[in-house]
């Protein structure tokens, strides 16, 4: 497998590998995502194959634009107000899939509603134009593990499943997008991420819930990061810790001034390995960037486990939450 900078020649490369079926590590401006061309079921059941996910976990499309959504899915009106105000962008909509649209039921999970976004990336959107077609992209990693924010993630967990990496550089907002369900009666936020439930309920000018986690053996979920098994460490996550102990990793976020070692000590004196701060100024947006890329450290620490700080649960902090509630549930 290859990393290689995003250049015109490499992204035509890409383009090449993709409408070929093989699979290609792609930049975004949440996480890096394993993309394969979205019309082709080989191709579709080959990002199952790389990642070891369950067949019955749904896969968004990306596309470059609304007009291109167009094509593939039905665009109500909510669905019209949303991707004026949040796409491109970190937003991913459930909507009801168009008769012979020619995306592949295995990236639906034989759903009758697609998963679709435009990604808010340079790299991304050059691809997907230099392609010509819609791209099936999970998160570029093995399934129920860390999210991938750099290519060097993506080359750890696929090594040589991936054709090619396409280095964009490290994602900017470092966690999925918010996916938002409009094929139903009321809007309903599946996944919380980067754009909250309150904001979109200012676009539409209704009120917006969060749905509930899915537990293993449920019925389909209908969107990618519902089940609670997910991105998951290989080592035990403590969350709302109010002390660590001594072979734990410790997940700060703001101050560690109050973080005591159960037996005596201070956290900030743990092994420098073993303890990372999220965002030592309290900033939501800088802890969701470096969550994955954190978690991944201390995964390789050594530690037991890993105790995590409690964080604020507004904005952006609910999707931390929701991320962290996964990897402590898995």
């Amino acid at each position: 497998m290859v990393i290689k900078s995003a250049s015109k020649k490499t992204i035509q490369e890409a383009a090449s590998i993709l409408i070929e079926g093989g699979l290609v590590g792609m930049p975004t401006e949440t996480v890096y995502g394993l993309a394969a061309n979205a019309l082709d079921d080989k191709a579709v059941a080959s990002i199952f194959e790389a990642k070891g996910r369950p067949a019955f976990n749904p896969l968004i499309i990306h596309v470059p634009d609304l007009e291109a959504a167009q094509n593939y899915v039905e665009i109500n009106d909510h669905a019209k107000a949303a991707a004026k105000r949040f796409w491109p962008g970190p937003l991913t909509m459930i909507l009801p899939r168009k008769s012979g649209c020619g995306i592949s039921e295995l990236a639906s999970a034989g759903l009758e509603t697609l998963a679709i976004r435009v990604p808010n990336h340079k790299v991304a959107i050059e691809l997907l134009k230099s392609c010509g077609v819609p791209l099936a992209a999970p998160s570029a990693n093995k399934s129920g593990s860390l999210s991938p924010t750099s290519p060097v993630h993506v080359h750890a967990s696929l090594k040589d499943k991936v054709d090619m990496i396409l280095a964009g550089g490290a994602s900017e907002v470092g966690l999925e997008s918010t996916v938002l369900d409009l094929s139903g009666e009321a809007p309903l936020v599946l996944r919380p991420g980067g754009i909250s439930a309150e904001d979109i309920s200012e676009v539409l000018g209704v009120n917006v819930d969060y749905a509930y986690l899915h537990k293993e053996g449920e019925q389909k979920p209908k969107s990618p990061g519902m089940l609670l098994k997910h991105y998951a460490p290989r080592i035990p996550v403590r969350i709302n810790a109010v002390d660590v102990a001594e072979d734990e990793a410790l997940l700060g976020f703001g101050s560690l001034k109050f973080m005591g070692v159960k037996g005596g000590g201070f956290a900030k004196d743990l092994p420098e390995e073993r303890i990372r701060n999220l965002s030592e100024e309290s900033d939501l947006h800088e802890a969701a960037s470096n969550l994955f890329a954190m978690l991944k450290e201390l995964d390789d620490s050594g530690a037991r486990a890993i105790a995590v700080m409690s964080l604020p649960d507004v904005g952006i902090g609910k999707a931390i939450n929701d991320r962290l509630r996964r990897a402590a549930e898995g």
